[in-house]
């Protein structure tokens, strides 16, 4: 399995405080299940980190996914911060600039497990 090269001996972008081929890379690009909700939020920060719309689109519930990604401009993501997460639900807050302005999104997730599979179903933003 081919590497992302820039990101996978560098921190996982989630800060999770393991390496990018120890943590995210194997959902993203080796394309591995996640085993809980927060592995996956995980997995979906980082893949609007890189880019990476294939993944946002395949973990979004069929029920509720939109027909494309669309990427913000100049938008760089800052940081992730797990605040709970307990059951199908994780509550985070990830930060990030669009043209140098600072911003934050809080939001409490809702995932649902199809056979072996975590999905994102939708969230409340804080």
């Amino acid at each position: 399995m081919a590497t992302s090269g820039k990101y996978s001996t560098a921190p996982c972008p989630c800060e999770s405080g393991f390496p990018f081929a120890e943590c995210c890379e194997k959902i993203l690009l080796d394309h591995r299940t996640a085993l809980t909700p927060s592995a996956l939020m995980r997995s979906r920060y980082t893949a609007y980190v890189i880019g990476d719309d294939n993944h946002l689109l395949n973990t979004w519930h069929h029920r509720t996914r939109p027909g494309n990604i669309e990427f913000v401009a100049d938008q760089k993501w800052l940081g992730l911060k797990i605040k709970r997460a307990e059951g199908d639900t994780v509550e985070f807050v990830a930060r990030f600039k669009i043209h140098g302005k600072g911003h934050r999104l809080h939001e409490t997730s809702r995932f649902e497990q199809v056979a072996d599979h975590w999905y994102y179903v939708d969230g409340d933003i804080q």
